[in-house]
């Protein structure tokens, strides 16, 4: 019944009508592409400014295996990066209240535009909208989606999906440890320029214009 079918991700358009896909990714909250660093890095108490600074967000809910991977890796990370941790309702962990370079809070609302502004690198589960804002906002990441036995599968899939088109480096929650973690870490900071022009090359960019105008498009015909 569709005249045209806007498509997130490219594997998608196989399963479309050719004459109806258009890949225009999802549109995301404009206030995330306008957040503050500066605002951020007060927020947190930082104080070393020339430290990249590593976002952590393990769902709303947060994630117990990306929490642990986190903290048990935290004194490697603080001697390079200022960490954030977004790690979900009643999963703040007090003794690590002290630790300089780490800030950790339940979750963020109004606060993660400017979060994300500070950050250099984003570890994130894999949620269609989650990654989507990840794109528009050029940050290179690294996806650990949820595992098939405690999800659909789509997190898997839409991980996979990124990593195919260079945005993204993907774990699987099964491969986590210590040395696979701060390799993966290291790894994407170098080669962070490489993500950031890829997600900047992105057809699934401007997807708010690109939907207004294909509707507009169609409704002239």
């Amino acid at each position: 019944k569709a005249t045209k079918v806007c498509c997130n991700f490219p594997e998608t358009l196989a399963h479309v009508p050719e004459d109806k896909a258009v890949l225009t990714g999802t549109p995301i909250r404009a206030e995330l592409l306008s957040g503050d660093a500066d605002r951020a890095f007060a927020l947190c108490n930082f104080t070393d400014s020339a430290k990249p600074t590593l976002l952590v967000v393990g769902g709303s809910s947060g994630s117990r295996a990306i929490n642990t991977a986190i903290r048990d890796l935290l004194p490697e990370l603080i001697k390079n990066y200022n960490v954030i941790h977004l790690c979900g309702k009643g999963n703040v962990d007090t003794s690590l209240n002290a630790i300089a370079g780490y800030a950790q809070f339940e979750y963020a609302n109004e606060e993660l535009a400017d979060l994300f502004a500070l950050s250099s690198l984003v570890i994130s589960r894999a949620g269609a909208n989650a990654i989507c804002e990840l794109l528009a906002l050029h940050k290179p990441n690294l996806l650990i989606p949820l595992s098939a036995n405690a999800s659909r599968g789509d997190q898997i899939l839409n991980a996979r999906s990124f990593e195919r088109q260079g945005y993204s480096v993907v774990l699987e929650e099964e491969e986590l440890n210590h040395d696979v973690l701060l390799k993966a870490i290291t790894d994407l900071y170098q080669n962070r320029e490489t993500y950031i022009q890829a997600m900047k090359n992105s057809p699934q960019q401007n997807s708010i214009d690109t939907i207004i105008d294909l509707i507009e498009s169609v409704a002239r015909h």
